[in-house]
């Protein structure tokens, strides 16, 4: 991860948001994964200053939460970026130049995988298998799926997001 994204982190984190979210699911038996997915749904991550927080109201041990935080995927400790690209790197990409698009990711956000930008907009993650090897070389960006990726139209769906806010 980028300097930048650490300090991010390591900056003050306004409690407000996490205690709606606990407020809103405080009297519901087993509140602790929607109260951590609603906190990152909040700040885009789980803050760890959110983790004493949620340990006191909802009665449960720190290492409980960090129990559920680390096991699971979904949950992420660091600031991610507003576009999160992820590179199939299954048999049918990586036979089709999935390690070039990656190339090409790296070369042009000058991030690799599990990193963020400085300016927190993208972070880049290789998967072992999105699903889609009928249109292999394939990536995503959030929610869209590209596929038949080149090293050209790599540069096109970069330029695309960076030109988004």
């Amino acid at each position: 991860m980028s300097n930048a994204a650490e300090n991010v982190q390591e900056q003050e984190i306004d409690l407000a948001g996490a205690n709606q979210v606990i407020d809103k699911y405080l009297d519901m038996k087993g509140a602790l994964m929607p109260v951590l997915q609603g906190i990152q749904e909040f700040y885009g991550y789980v803050p760890e200053p959110t983790v004493p927080l949620v340990a006191e109201r909802l009665n449960v041990y720190p290492s409980q939460i960090y129990g559920v935080l680390t096991f699971y995927a979904q949950f992420h400790l660091k600031p991610r970026g507003k576009y999160i690209v992820r590179v199939c790197m299954g048999t049918a990409c990586h036979v089709k130049g999935a390690g070039r698009i990656a190339g090409t990711l790296e070369e042009r956000l000058g991030i690799t995988h599990a990193e963020t930008t400085e300016d927190l907009k993208f972070t880049a993650e290789y998967v072992a298998c999105i699903g889609a090897c009928g249109m292999a070389p394939v990536i995503m960006v959030n929610d869209a799926t590209y596929g038949s990726m080149s090293v050209q139209k790599m540069d096109e769906v970069i330029a695309k997001y960076k030109a988004m806010e």
